[in-house]
């Protein structure tokens, strides 16, 4: 009964770390990567389409991102989309594909997305300590139902708690490459 409540747990917890990994990705850095452009919407025959469904996105170099859409009719929308997103990208139409050059970040830029990611990391590091919460009190609702002795119940607050501390770790660890990718040059 309590191996299902750790597996359950982890998987909350995974779940906070799968979200943050998803912001973190969307957020630029000196480096290109086509998870930029994630939240960009073309219109596509009328609907409101995800840029990834309607074109092949790449990064043949570390500073651009190429966008080669199935359908060429789509090149002015493609760009469009892009500016609209306000993602701070130019995009320039060429023959068949859209290149977005990646610019530089400012210092100040920098130090924003730091202190963003930094905000997004502690609101998943509240996810998983709520996450733990309701264990916890999942475990003393069996202990007073007489379903798990006190030690048990004891050992298993232990547990939750430990499963914790590495899910906390695991969202540290992911601030501390995202910021480093951040402030690289």
């Amino acid at each position: 009964m309590l191996e299902k409540l750790y597996s359950e747990c982890r998987n909350k917890m995974a779940r906070a770390v799968e979200v943050l990994a998803a912001e973190f990705a969307r957020i630029r850095t000196a480096r290109a990567n086509p998870a930029i452009l994630d939240g960009v919407r073309v219109e596509y025959y009328g609907t409101p389409t995800p840029l990834r469904q309607v074109a092949n996105i790449s990064a043949p170099e570390p500073r651009q991102l190429v966008v080669q859409p199935w359908d060429r009719t789509l090149l002015p929308e493609i760009e469009k989309a892009i500016l609209k997103a306000e993602l701070g990208l130019t995009p320039k139409v060429e023959a068949n594909l859209v290149r977005i050059p990646i610019p530089p970040l400012t210092e100040e830029r920098r130090r924003e997305l730091a202190k963003l990611c930094s905000k997004l990391t502690e609101d998943a590091r509240v996810a998983v300590r709520n996450v733990r919460r309701d264990f916890i009190e999942e475990i003393k609702k069996l202990e007073k139902e007489k379903k798990i002795s006190e030690d048990d119940a004891k050992g298993a607050q232990k547990k939750i708690q430990e499963i914790t501390d590495e899910f906390i770790k695991k969202l540290d660890d992911l601030l501390a490459k995202k910021q480093g990718e951040i402030m690289e040059r």
